[in-house]
């Protein structure tokens, strides 16, 4: 295909292309039918997956819902799910008709226009990009305007070379999804290795040989038989200094990354605007998030500064080692004992108060050796996060090449005729 023929593709926006004049079908599809699919957000993958398994009753989705058919294009609307790509091809529909969040604009393609190519153009990084610059409404609740997908300039070549650019697209983009899998798939199997690595040496040490007795703490289970334990509180005394200017440094506590400064972190939530009476934080103390402890939202400090009146503060008594404890409290396992301890309703909404973390047990090895587990833990996770950087640099590639070759076919730039 030459450029000088693609440039003769008339050019047309996506109203004039898609239409929504389906409601008579409606009525027939979903008669002598009680449930329906349903597509939430979640249920929509980055490169075009659908999870067909949820379903809702008729009568909860007929108002209020996106309705989509069989062969519509569905697109996310809000961010950072329109940033990341969320879309996909409606296929497979049991009845040929589905309901979803009313975060998705649905788009019907007309009598000219591919579903699987129309696909493609809602999926082009060109696309994407230019509707975030679309963008409009508050930090984190941005949309894409409905005007800008309407008016959205699409290249139409014939149906029969629609079909034979999602044909290529649909081969070359199974192969290099295949290729990103095998990575993803990687990067958990180092994470289990990192998690079991960790879980190891911080209860059990590092001498395989070790004899061993029952901790009688359930969470622990056997531990090292020259190994104390101890209630945290007798490890730890709360904290709760209060910053008179709040102008030290803001840090923050997740599960994913323990305490960092918040400059580090790309967070839009609100910000006080003031953090005088924020609490102090020395470092090496021990900061927990106490409405997120359950999710292992928990760490030690890597350097002084304050943080947040709702999370509470614990300093050291000297018989743990700060690093030891970073790893100790940020095992999975020791998030399921706090949630033991916590205060609550509902799950989602528990609070690990510090009279209840203070009944929690933790183990207490000899100070030398926690500073060895430590110096054995950074070794061999360092290791194994080398590893982890290569695979996740390969996959952004493979994302890279995957826009490329979305952009490059649709525009014409591919002769996927001579690529079969």
């Amino acid at each position: 295909m030459s450029l000088l023929r693609t440039a003769q593709w008339p050019k047309k926006r996506l109203r004039f292309l898609t239409s929504r004049a389906r409601s008579s079908e409606e009525g027939d599809l979903l008669s002598g039918s009680s449930e329906v699919l349903f597509l939430p957000m979640e249920a929509i993958g980055e490169q075009g997956q659908l999870d067909l398994s949820r379903t809702r009753p008729i009568e909860d989705v007929r108002t209020g819902y996106s309705m989509f058919f069989e062969g519509d294009v569905v697109i996310a609307k809000i961010t950072p799910c329109f940033e990341n790509g969320k879309g996909a091809l409606i296929r497979g529909v049991p009845n040929g008709i589905g309901f979803g969040t009313t975060e998705l604009y649905v788009l019907t393609p007309g009598p000219d226009l591919d579903g699987r190519f129309l696909y493609y153009v809602t999926v082009d990084p060109r696309f994407r990009r230019l509707g975030e610059a679309w963008m409009t409404g508050a930090a984190g609740q941005q949309r894409v305007p409905e005007n800008f997908v309407r008016d959205y300039v699409v290249p139409v070549p014939p149906l029969p070379q629609q079909r034979a650019i999602a044909d290529y697209l649909d081969r070359e983009t199974a192969r290099i999804d295949a290729l990103i899998a095998v990575k993803m798939r990687l990067l958990e199997l180092l994470a289990e290795k990192r998690r079991a690595l960790i879980t190891r040496a911080v209860t059990r040490g590092l001498d395989p040989n070790v004899p061993l007795r029952d901790s009688g703490i359930p969470w622990l289970g056997k531990i090292p038989a020259h190994w104390e334990t101890e209630r945290a509180r007798w490890l730890f005394r709360e904290r709760d200094e209060r910053s008179d200017t709040g102008e030290e440094e803001l840090l923050t506590v997740s599960h994913i990354t323990g305490v960092t400064p918040r400059s580090e972190k790309d967070v839009h939530m609100f910000e006080a605007e003031t953090k005088e009476g924020y609490k102090i934080c020395l470092k090496g103390d021990l900061v927990i998030n106490t409405l997120w402890a359950w999710m292992g939202a928990m760490g030690v400090a890597p350097l002084s500064g304050i943080v947040s009146p709702a999370y509470n503060v614990y300093e050291p008594l000297g018989r743990l080692e700060p690093n030891f404890v970073d790893a100790l409290v940020r095992l999975p396992v020791f998030a399921q004992e706090v949630t033991r301890f916590s205060k609550g309703v509902w799950s989602s909404r528990l609070r690990l108060y510090p009279e209840a973390f203070f009944d929690v047990w933790l183990p207490v090895p000899p100070l030398d050796e926690q500073r060895a587990i430590v110096e054995r833990v950074i070794s061999e996770a360092a290791k194994i996060d080398a590893v982890t950087s290569a695979a996740e640099r390969t996959i952004a590639l493979l994302k890279e090449r995957r826009e490329a070759l979305i952009a490059a076919a649709v525009t014409g730039q591919i002769d996927v005729e001579g690529t079969a």
